[in-house]
């Protein structure tokens, strides 16, 4: 005599029947299908900038603000973000186009789409995280009077391949944290 459970054998498996097996699979092929229409690859950007700037010109917003950045009379730039964009550039097969000028002036060009990247000494507490996208912090600097800063860099928001790429060349020199 075999003792029943709920209508099944004990012991026994109960197996899949044909319906649920069709709609298992049907779930499948539409996610499939949904995934596929997505667009493809994640991140992305809502504008295409890191596709524009891959062998193409990577547009710098660039405020003074020594040792991240210098702005000389003459056009000429320097100082240790001035080195991380250019290797981010020369990494994408990119020029650099170098726009000085007042942080709130550029991150309001960027804001219009005239930028791909501002740089100029700014923190993780920046004022700007409502109109840009910022890096994670790629360095720690300690203040004069004691405080730690955070150092960040900022993009278009939306711009999320940009801003992947530019935070995966900045982890990648060992520089990101």
């Amino acid at each position: 005599m075999q003792v029943r459970q709920r209508g099944f054998p004990v012991g026994r498996s109960r197996r899949v029947g044909g319906r649920n097996a069709l709609v298992v699979v049907y779930l499948l092929a539409l996610t499939g299908a949904l995934t596929a229409a997505c667009g493809g690859p994640f991140p992305r950007d809502t504008d295409g900038s890191l596709d524009r700037i891959t062998g193409g010109v990577l547009r710098v917003g660039v405020s003074e603000n020594p040792p991240w950045t210098e702005v000389y009379d003459d056009g000429r730039v320097a100082g240790r973000e001035v080195d991380l964009v250019r290797g981010f550039a020369t990494e994408h097969g990119a020029d650099v186009e170098w726009i000085p000028g007042a942080e709130s002036e550029l991150v309001m060009a960027m804001v219009r789409g005239d930028l791909d990247v501002v740089v100029g000494g700014l923190t993780s507490d920046t004022p700007w995280e409502s109109e840009a996208a910022v890096t994670r912090p790629y360095a720690d600097e300690v203040t004069p009077d004691g405080d730690a800063e955070q150092m960040v860099m900022a993009t278009p928001l939306g711009e999320n391949a940009l801003l992947v790429a530019l935070e995966t060349y900045l982890a990648g020199t060992g520089e990101a944290s």
